[in-house]
């Protein structure tokens, strides 16, 4: 009789021992959940996020994650609180937010967080506490001080400048605003500025507020576009004003500019690479997902971009890029 308890002792034993190291096996083959990375542009159409998400694509591809691409078809804040509405109820992993308005879109942000949802943005951002970093392109003083420096070695330091904006809630644009303001107020009081239009992200209206501006500001000698749309906008109106004195410069994409660059229309377009923005924004989502990115990092090792500066809780792309008559035929974005 003992023999037989010992022995049905001994089976079962073996079973709880075989079956718990069936169990751990199967996890161990198990593989892991795919992070969805969910990314939002302004605005789907515009040419500078297409270019960015080239750039995202690739990434989520080299990385193994699932990425959803969308947003509104036009800069519309509210349509972008609805998306993320609509992620939280999906339960995505990450949301990644190219900000239309700060303060519209930070109370749904930290809903996203409160349900657990990693969020960062790029481009441009929220309010601080409704996401984890910031993907930024450059410092707001960076391409502020550039583009102020620009326009004053075009105009030679003197004369009437006007700047078209995609909007005027912009908060990206709002803060390079400022820091051209500061630098044209330091080092070139000899330039005023004329003019501020918005021109909502569209090429056309881009267009139409720079023939209003030239109509209205005849000592105008510059026009600062600091949307992508709005450079050749501004630079077509000029061109059909005839207005030989008047230039164009600002940040935009080099493909859609350098019909206006070789004739000379607009001396310099100032951005950065776009695909490079969206490649590094998918690469902190998912090191943000994965907890690999946390406050207080310093370096950020970006994939092929190797090693970023963290600057607080910015993580930088680098500094922006002059494309001129001498270099923008080597680029091809």
């Amino acid at each position: 009789m003992r023999q037989r308890v010992a022995l049905s002792t001994f089976l079962l034993l073996t079973f709880i021992v075989g079956s718990k190291k069936e169990a751990q096996s199967a996890e161990t083959r198990a593989p892991a959940k795919q992070i969805t990375v969910a990314m939002m542009p302004k605005s789907k159409g515009n040419a500078y996020f297409i270019s960015c998400r080239k750039g995202a694509e690739e990434a989520a591809k080299e990385l193994g994650v699932k990425l959803l691409w969308d947003g509104p078809t036009e800069p519309d804040p509210a349509k972008q609180n609805e998306r993320v509405e609509t992620w939280i109820t999906r339960g995505v992993d990450v949301m990644a937010v190219a900000v239309e308005n700060r303060e519209g879109i930070s109370t749904a942000l930290r809903k996203a967080r409160q349900k657990g949802v990693k969020v960062i943005t790029w481009d441009s951002d929220a309010l601080p506490d409704a996401r984890d970093f910031l993907i930024n392109q450059a410092t707001p003083e960076g391409i502020g001080f550039m583009l102020m420096d620009e326009a004053a070695r075009v105009m030679g330091g003197k004369d009437e400048f006007a700047i078209i904006t995609a909007s005027l809630t912009a908060a990206n644009m709002n803060e390079w605003q400022k820091f051209i303001e500061q630098r044209r107020a330091e080092k070139y009081p000899e330039i005023k500025m004329a003019a501020l239009r918005p021109c909502d992200d569209l090429k056309d209206k881009a267009f139409a507020e720079a023939t209003a501006i030239l109509n209205a500001n005849p000592n105008v000698k510059l026009i600062m576009a600091i949307c992508s749309p709005a450079v050749p906008g501004a630079s077509e109106a000029v061109k059909q004003s005839g207005r030989k004195d008047v230039k164009v410069v600002g940040l935009g994409l080099p493909n859609d500019n350098k019909r206006y660059v070789r004739e000379g229309i607009t001396p310099s377009v100032i951005l950065w690479n776009t695909e490079n923005l969206g490649y590094l924004t998918v690469h902190a989502a998912v090191a943000v997902s994965r907890g690999e990115l946390k406050a207080g990092a310093a370096k950020f090792a970006g994939g092929r971009l190797g090693e970023l500066e963290v600057k607080g809780d910015n993580v930088l792309l680098g500094k922006p890029f002059v494309f001129t008559k001498e270099n923008i035929e080597q680029f091809n974005f």
